[in-house]
């Protein structure tokens, strides 16, 4: 079952895809402008997401690039458009767009190439898991491993967790993860610091070395273990 995001502001276009990829057995969702669709690609895990190049609101090559830049987010893209400059296409993909397509295209064709992209994606990541030195974490379930031992998440920590790792070891920043769990209207500023503590008590209490480091008026990143002295 391949969970694929769709944003497209043609409403023509939407419906079509639907009608051709739901009998297939896929799952879909969509967004009709960028900002939408960056929300839905930030707070679910799909398979690959369609991506629209002129949208209202957010185009194609910033939202791709945020995707890629600021949430680390592997997830395969392929982007679509009704213009066929080598310019537009070495930019999508310079920007991190795994393949291109240009309208108007055989549906038959967007399936075969969406199916090699998810292929490729699984190869990358055995098993739908992340790791990150000691932890592991599932990509479709809010669970994770640290030394064997399973971990329990929430959906929100989970999402912060694989952010976390996907951007391991770089810093993810406090709006990032804002807006990963809420868009655009985040709550009170303590919110987020309880869903940290949340996950600290999870993937660090019980080990020797904590993973969660706090960069502090920035982020959080993770950190590698603290060796143990040599005897």
């Amino acid at each position: 079952m391949t969970r694929l995001l769709i944003i497209e502001d043609n409403p023509e276009l939407v419906a079509n895809l639907y009608a051709f990829f739901e009998p297939l057995g896929y799952v879909l969702d969509d967004a009709r402008d960028g900002a939408t669709g960056l929300r839905l690609a930030t707070q679910h895990d799909y398979d690959a997401i369609l991506l629209d190049l002129m949208l209202p609101r957010l185009d194609g090559m910033t939202l791709c690039h945020k995707l890629r830049e600021e949430f680390q987010n592997p997830v395969p893209i392929l982007m679509l458009t009704a213009r066929d400059p080598v310019d537009d296409r070495v930019q999508g993909l310079a920007l991190g767009a795994d393949d291109y397509l240009v309208k108007p295209f055989s549906l038959r064709e967007l399936d075969a190439r969406i199916q090699a992209l998810v292929r490729r994606a699984q190869g990358r990541h055995v098993q739908g898991t992340l790791a990150w030195e000691d932890l592991k974490v599932d990509t479709r379930a809010p669970q994770a491993w640290r030394q064997g031992q399973a971990i329990n998440l929430t959906p929100s920590t989970h999402k912060l967790l694989l952010c976390l790792v996907r951007a391991a070891p770089a810093v993810v920043r406090k709006q990032e993860m804002e807006y990963l769990l809420w868009g655009d209207h985040p709550p009170e500023s303590g919110a987020l610091r309880t869903h940290i503590h949340e996950l600290r008590q999870h993937t660090d209490k019980n080990f020797a070395s904590p993973l969660i480091e706090t960069v502090h008026g920035v982020g959080w990143r993770m950190q590698r273990p603290a060796k143990a002295p040599a005897q």
